[in-house]
This record gives structure tokens, C-alpha cells and sequence, in this order.
């Protein structure tokens, strides 16, 4: 089904009239996952390609670009040089705060 933030997936396995096993994967699962088998990447990879930045010292592009996924989780935004020094590193508030 799809929720506001994105996919959301529930497996369910019942056994005995009792659930044996259950899964759910949340929209923010999704759309700050890792690239996927194919290397396609995730929505919050794919919507951060070519944000300007103009201060990396305070990356408030990134940032917003990543609240407006209204993601449900602690998370920090790192910036790295292409030497791969981290030049910057954001923290957002806890879980479901932002």
C-alpha cells in the first residue's frame, strides 16, 4: 500500500491460527536504503544528485532535501571531499522530530 511518506509492505506468515513470523518495511526503509542489486539507488541518493551546496561547513540544502521526504528516523548527513575526508557532518533531530 502506499502511505504518505511512500511504499509500505507487510508480510504476514500464519500458522495455527497464530502469526508465526512478520515483517514490515516502512517508506523510510526504503527511500534512505542502500543501492539496490541492480545499483539503482535510493530515492534520497537519487534526490540529492546535483544539490548545490554552499556551505559545506552547513549543508542546510541537503538537509532540507532529506526533511522533505519527512523520513521517521535519527539520522546525520555527512559530507565527504573526493579524497573522501569528511569535510561536514549534520546531525537531525530524533526519531520523528524533524
Amino acid at each position: 500500500m502506499e502511505a504518505p511518506r511512500g511504499s509500505l509492505a507487510h508480510w504476514i506468515k500464519i500458522k495455527d491460527r497464530k502469526t508465526e513470523k512478520y515483517q514490515m518495511v516502512v517508506p523510510t526503509t526504503w527511500n534512505a536504503g542502500p543501492r539496490d542489486p541492480k545499483g539503482q539507488m535510493s530515492a534520497y541518493e537519487s534526490a540529492l544528485i546535483g544539490t548545490p551546496v554552499a556551505d559545506p561547513e552547513n549543508p542546510v540544502e541537503i538537509l532540507r532535501t532529506i526533511h522533505s521526504f519527512d523520513p521517521c528516523l535519527a539520522c546525520a548527513v555527512h559530507l565527504y571531499d573526493e579524497q573522501g575526508k569528511n569535510i561536514s557532518q549534520v546531525h537531525i533531530g530524533g526519531a520523528c522530530s524533524i
